[in-house]
């Protein structure tokens, strides 16, 4: 493995996590409704911390091999996308928003799952547990908007 290719992938994935720092889940978020299957708030650092070890990983091998272009224009457009979310979501508090850029971060996520398992079977499998999370994450912005209708018309 080409230890500086994985710093560079992983330092866009510190750049995605930093937003979490600027745009925390304050008082807003807190006083929102969410469905008894919320995860615990502990549970997001780790997650994210794993899923981020994990995409830095698999875009590292995925990076080394040849007519690797679309699987990399994927693990960037998901990066992106999931760079956006937070501020979004916490920063402006667009409940809707928010579920329309998760809409297409689950779909940049899945492109760069299948496009790295046409590569690299490790890789794609690393981006599983990612489809996984984004599915649940997109889920529970989905009821929060739900249960929250008149903060979800508020900022529209």
């Amino acid at each position: 493995m080409d230890w500086s290719v994985f710093i560079l992938f992983l330092a866009a994935c510190c750049a995605a996590a930093a937003t979490g720092s600027m745009f925390p889940p304050g008082p807003w978020y807190r006083n929102l409704s969410k469905p008894r299957w919320t995860p615990p708030d502990w549970l997001f650092p780790l997650a994210w911390t794993t899923l981020y070890l994990a995409s830095a990983y698999a875009a590292t091998r995925v990076a080394m091999l040849e007519d690797n272009a679309h699987a990399m224009g994927f693990w960037a457009l998901q990066i992106a996308l999931n760079t956006l979310w937070t501020p979004v979501f916490f920063g402006l508090e667009r409940i809707r928003t928010g579920f329309v850029v998760l809409i297409f971060l689950w779909i940049a996520v899945f492109g760069t799952m299948l496009s790295f398992f046409q590569h690299d079977l490790i890789a794609g499998l690393l981006f599983v547990p990612y489809v996984i999370w984004v599915s649940v994450a997109g889920a529970l912005n989905l009821a929060v908007w739900r249960l929250n209708p008149a903060e979800a018309q508020r900022a529209a």
